[in-house]
């Protein structure tokens, strides 16, 4: 009589399924490795040049060469443009995080990330938090450098403050943006290009600089539904009086909408690419 001995299929076991990972966990790997970026910053300051000359530039540019033309008054011209600057900086600010992401990947540094037990998308959320270390220096820097030219807040050091923490809520919204497009363009070189061509309409085409009023009637029409204008009232209402509920109510509703739809193609966008 033969005997018949039980042997295996040969078929090898599935894996485990992967340790679902929830939003605390995920939140407190992105702080983690936000702690990365902040180091990146500390050995290499030179990185902060971006956002502390280019606003100084671009304030006493404007103030000087255009302010007397524009309102008769530097001194007055002064006062209605820093808290634009302000928040134009920031969404400028925003372009490092995308590029520093582009870079990691391009040096294979996102391919030992996947080999660590986190969240998928902490690396994406340590890159956005990780910068603003790099908006509060900017916007201490401007601050300086406007309160020696003139600049004085007229409300108080509260809703100034106020209007710095709407100004960097709306940065790390922007984020997602710069993140998305650093995922999908693979040139290093060509992605400046792209997301200034992107960011120029948004601050240029607002009233940071300039009255609505004076502007053509079309350009008057995007102008107003410009989250940079809404952004910009808003931290003038904080910083030197005026309306505040409407335009901080508009730009919430904007820090929403490019969260909630930029956010997701980040993430599709990485995990193509990685």
């Amino acid at each position: 009589m033969t005997s018949t001995i039980e042997r295996g299929t040969g078929a090898e076991p599935s894996p485990p399924p992967q340790e679902r990972i929830g939003p605390l966990r995920t939140v407190r790997h992105g702080l983690t490795l936000a702690g990365r970026s902040v180091l990146k910053i500390r050995k290499s300051p030179e990185g902060l040049l971006d956002v502390t000359l280019q606003p100084i530039l671009f304030l006493v540019m404007f103030v000087y060469l255009f302010g007397g033309a524009i309102a008769q008054d530097t001194g007055a011209y002064l006062q209605q443009t820093l808290p634009g600057v302000m928040a134009m900086n920031m969404i400028f600010g925003s372009l490092g995080t995308g590029m520093q992401l582009n870079t990691d990947i391009s040096k294979g540094v996102f391919d030992r990330f996947r080999s660590l037990p986190i969240a998928r998308s902490a690396p994406l959320i340590g890159a956005v938090f990780g910068d603003v270390v790099r908006y509060v220096v900017s916007v201490a820097v401007l601050l300086a450098v406007a309160t020696l030219m003139g600049f004085r807040i007229e409300t108080g050091p509260l809703q100034a403050f106020a209007a710095f923490l709407v100004a960097l809520a709306f940065a790390l919204s922007m984020c997602w943006i710069t993140v998305f497009l650093g995922m999908l363009i693979r040139s290093q070189q060509a992605l400046p290009g792209v997301a200034m061509a992107f960011m120029f309409p948004l601050t240029m085409g607002s009233n940071v600089f300039v009255p609505t009023e004076t502007m053509p009637g079309w350009l008057q029409a995007w102008v107003q539904v410009n989250p940079v204008t809404q952004l910009a009232d808003t931290a003038r209402g904080l910083m030197i009086g005026g309306p505040v509920a409407g335009p901080l109510t508009a730009t919430v509703i904007w820090m929403v909408v490019l969260t909630a739809v930029f956010f997701p193609l980040a993430m599709w966008a990485y995990r193509k690419r990685v």
